[in-house]
C-alpha cells in the first residue's frame, strides 16, 4: 500500500481546520498569569498566559484593544477571551484574544483604578486641599483594629518619642463586611473629640484585606475631616485610595506614629541648645552694653553741665586774672604818666614857685597884681607866701627904669 506524503503547509492547514471546526476552541475563556508581554509598534500585543502546568501564546491585535481598560504587564492575573487557532507559517497554535479582564485581584485592581481616576478628576487628591500636620501635638486619634501589630507599633513608637502625648483609639473593623462603615464612624467620632491629628490605617495584607480603605465612603470621610489625617495602610509597597486622599501618607503604622508624634528628647535638646545660645548671646550683649555704657559715661563726664560750668568758671577766672593784670598795667602806666606830668608841672605850680622865694599878690577884689599900674597908693593887698598870707597896704609904687612898663604882662 502506497504511503501518503503531505507537505508542511497541508499538515498545518489540516490542523488549523480542526481548530476552526471545534466550537469550544473558537469561544474560550483562558485564565492565567501574563508573561513575556510586549506592546508592538504596530499596536498589537504579544504575551503568554501561564499557570503552574504550562504556557499558551497569545496575541491581541490592535483592532481588539478597544475593550482593554488597563495596561497588560507581567505578573498580572487575567481572564482572556478569544479563539485558539494555528499560525500556519510557524505551525504553532496560539490564543487570538478579543477581550481581557482582570481576574480575582485583578478585578479589584480595575475597580481601584476606576475609583482613583474618578476621585482624582473631582480634585480630592489636589495638594491645595492637604492640611499641614501640626509639629507639636498633645492628642492623637487612631482609627484601627484594637488588636494587631499596627496599634501596638503606634503605641510603642509614641511612648518612646513622647510619653506625654495622649492616644485615643477608636476600635474599628478594618476588614470584611461592615469595615468601611466602621472606619467612617471612627473618623467622624474622633473628629468631634478635638484631637490634633488622626492616624487611619492597619497592618499589611492582600488587596482584599485592604479593600475597605479603597472604598469611596472612606475616602470622602477622610477628605471631609477637619482634622489632619495620616494614612498608614499596609506595608510600604501597599497603596490605597485613602493614601491619596489623606493629608499625609505614611508607609507603615510605625512611620505614621513618628510623623504624628514629635520626639520629646530631641525637642528638649533643641530647647536646651536654644537656651545656651540665648544665654551666650545675652552675655555677649550685656558685655557689649557695659562697654558702651562705660564709653558713654566717659563721654558724659566731659559733656556734663557740672564740667561745663567748671570749665566756664575756669575761663572766667582766667579772664578775671587777665583783666586784673591789664588794669594793673594800665594803672601802672597811668601812674607813670601822671608822675611825668607832675614832674613837668612842678615848674608851673604856684606853690613850687612860692617855695622858691616868690609870692603871689592879690588886690582887695581878688585881682592878681602883675603890674604897678594896677594898684594905687593906699590900697590893701594880700601877699601869698609859702606858709601863709600877708596883709599889706601900698605906700608907693616904683617902676623899673630899664624896662618898659607895657612890656610887663
Amino acid at each position: 500500500m502506497a504511503q501518503s506524503i503531505y507537505t508542511v503547509k497541508q499538515v498545518n492547514s489540516y490542523i488549523k481546520n480542526m481548530f476552526t471546526q471545534d466550537y469550544m476552541l473558537g469561544r474560550i475563556y483562558v485564565e492565567g498569569e501574563v508573561s513575556n508581554c510586549k506592546y508592538h509598534t504596530s499596536g498589537h500585543i504579544y504575551f503568554s498566559l501561564k499557570d503552574e502546568s504550562g504556557t499558551i501564546a497569545c496575541v491581541m491585535f490592535a483592532g481588539q484593544r478597544g475593550g482593554l481598560s488597563f495596561r497588560l504587564c507581567d505578573g498580572r492575573q487575567v481572564v482572556a477571551f478569544g479563539g485558539v487557532n494555528v499560525y500556519e507559517r510557524s505551525g504553532v497554535y496560539q490564543l487570538y484574544v478579543r477581550e481581557v479582564r482582570l481576574d480575582g485581584d485583578g478585578v479589584l485592581y480595575e475597580r481601584f483604578q476606576m475609583l482613583k481616576k474618578e476621585l482624582e478628576e473631582m480634585g480630592m487628591f489636589a495638594p491645595e486641599y492637604k492640611k499641614p500636620i501640626p509639629a507639636y501635638v498633645s492628642r492623637v486619634g487612631i482609627v484601627t483594629a484594637p488588636t494587631g501589630a499596627a496599634v501596638r507599633d503606634i503605641m510603642n513608637i509614641a511612648a518612646r518619642r513622647n510619653p506625654y502625648v495622649q492616644l485615643i483609639l477608636y476600635p474599628a473593623q478594618v476588614q470584611g463586611e461592615g469595615a468601611k462603615e466602621s472606619i467612617v464612624r471612627g473618623i467622624r467620632m474622633l473628629e468631634k473629640t478635638g484631637v490634633d491629628v488622626l492616624i487611619v490605617g492597619r497592618g499589611g495584607g492582600s488587596i482584599e484585606d485592604l479593600w475597605a480603605f479603597n472604598e469611596e465612603e472612606v475616602a470622602r470621610a477622610i477628605f471631609d475631616c477637619r482634622i489632619p489625617v495620616i494614612s498608614a495602610v499596609g506595608h510600604e509597597t501597599d497603596t490605597t485610595i485613602a493614601d491619596y486622599v489623606a493629608d499625609l501618607r505614611a508607609p507603615t503604622p510605625s512611620a505614621a506614629a513618628e510623623l504624628a508624634v514629635y520626639d520629646y528628647r530631641q525637642t528638649r535638646m533643641a530647647l536646651e541648645d536654644c537656651r545656651l545660645r540665648i544665654t551666650r548671646l545675652l552675655t555677649q550683649k550685656t558685655a557689649m552694653s557695659r562697654m558702651r555704657l562705660k564709653e558713654y559715661q566717659t563721654r558724659f563726664q566731659y559733656l556734663h553741665p557740672r564740667y561745663k560750668l567748671q570749665e566756664q568758671q575756669q575761663r572766667l577766672a582766667d579772664l578775671e586774672e587777665a583783666l586784673r593784670k591789664r588794669m594793673e598795667d594800665r594803672l601802672r602806666d597811668s601812674r607813670h604818666r601822671l608822675a611825668i606830668c607832675m614832674e613837668a608841672m612842678k615848674g608851673l605850680s604856684p606853690i613850687q614857685k612860692l617855695n622858691q622865694g616868690y609870692s603871689y599878690v592879690e588886690s582887695a577884689d581878688k585881682t592878681v597884681i602883675k603890674r604897678i599900674g594896677q594898684i594905687q597908693a593906699g590900697e590893701r593887698l594880700s601877699v601869698y607866701v609859702t606858709d601863709g598870707i600877708i596883709r599889706a597896704q601900698v605906700e608907693e609904687t616904683t617902676g623899673y627904669p630899664e624896662r618898659r612898663t607895657d612890656s610887663v604882662r
